[in-house]
């Protein structure tokens, strides 16, 4: 589905997914991406003067508001990476992902920023992932020595190639119209053949063909909002999370293989995930996330669930 094919379907989707508040920030992608490497060094070092804060931040760390700083910015000790930074300078929004240590214990880590139009930083949010924050049955972590960042995903797109804001949202609400109840239809997106996703730095290939499976019929709901859009990436970025009621037993799939459901109790996964587009398909996903309790809600969500 090409980008001037998806126009239609972005008009209904992306009311399903705001982002977050505007601002005229005067801030453009090469400041914010500034601002994000002074946060993580600032991070880094437990000192919160080495990178522009507001006087007043709100800061959550896997959808629990707290005291800023708190959480992992006492206890990081290294940020192996490598990062992937992405910024939008229209809401003045920052995203990363990247992995760090607490001492021995490895973590994937996506972080949203917002610069306010004093270029200080006055939200952090952060998806923090370590095994021990993983659920049973085992949800994919791979070693951070293994994680790798996809070159399509820096790799510029020509202006007069790129899909429009709308547009990229709409593929980002495709994705998880797919996931949600998937039974094997592709819905509102599609994907290149070398399209790959990492999830907690775990490589999956094939996407369209998992899809296609029908493997993932047992996520009953994806609640989800896309955060941030680079344009000059052509990336789009959310938060959400995936409910699982628990009561599906088996079920089969699109070839008529019966398989048992993961999941045998409510919960939830929590998530910061992005879609990198690229011919009008997408080319690429990282997603970071844990188990949270069954439909927690994040903090920053305004309104009803979408």
């Amino acid at each position: 589905m090409k980008p001037t094919a998806l126009a239609a379907l972005a008009v209904l989707t992306v009311s399903a997914a705001p982002l977050s508040a505007q601002s005229d920030v005067a801030c453009d992608a090469q400041c914010l991406e500034q601002i994000a490497r002074e946060y993580r060094a600032a991070y880094r070092a437990h000192d919160r003067d080495a990178a522009p804060f507001a006087e007043e931040v709100r800061y959550t760390e896997n959808n629990v508001e707290m005291p800023f700083p708190d959480g992992t910015w006492d206890t990081v000790t290294a940020e192996p990476g490598p990062p992937v930074v992405l910024s939008d300078p229209e809401t003045g929004n920052v995203g990363i992902y990247t992995t760090i240590m607490q001492d021995e214990i490895e973590g994937y880590l996506a972080i949203r920023l917002h610069v306010n139009e004093e270029r200080e930083i006055d939200e952090v949010e952060h998806v923090i992932s370590t095994r021990r924050n993983l659920s049973s049955p085992p949800t994919p972590i791979a070693d951070i020595r293994q994680n790798a960042v996809d070159p399509v995903i820096n790799a510029p797109t020509p202006v007069a190639e790129r899909a429009s804001r709308d547009e990229l949202a709409a593929h980002a609400n495709g994705y998880f119209d797919t996931l949600q109840l998937n039974d094997g239809e592709i819905r509102g997106t599609c994907f290149l053949p070398e399209a790959i996703r990492r999830e907690n730095g775990m490589l999956f290939t094939d996407i369209k063909g998992g899809f296609e499976s029908g493997r993932y019929f047992f996520n009953n709901r994806v609640r989800r909002e896309v955060v941030l859009i680079d344009e000059e990436r052509q990336v789009a970025m959310a938060r959400g999370f995936i409910d699982h009621k628990g009561v599906l037993n088996e079920y089969l799939l699109t070839d008529g293989t019966e398989v048992r459901a993961t999941f045998q109790e409510p919960q939830s996964w929590a998530f910061l995930e992005m879609f990198k587009v690229k011919d009008g398909c997408i080319a690429s996903v990282i997603a970071t996330f844990y188990q949270a309790p069954y439909y927690q809600r994040s903090p920053w969500t305004v309104g009803p669930d979408r």
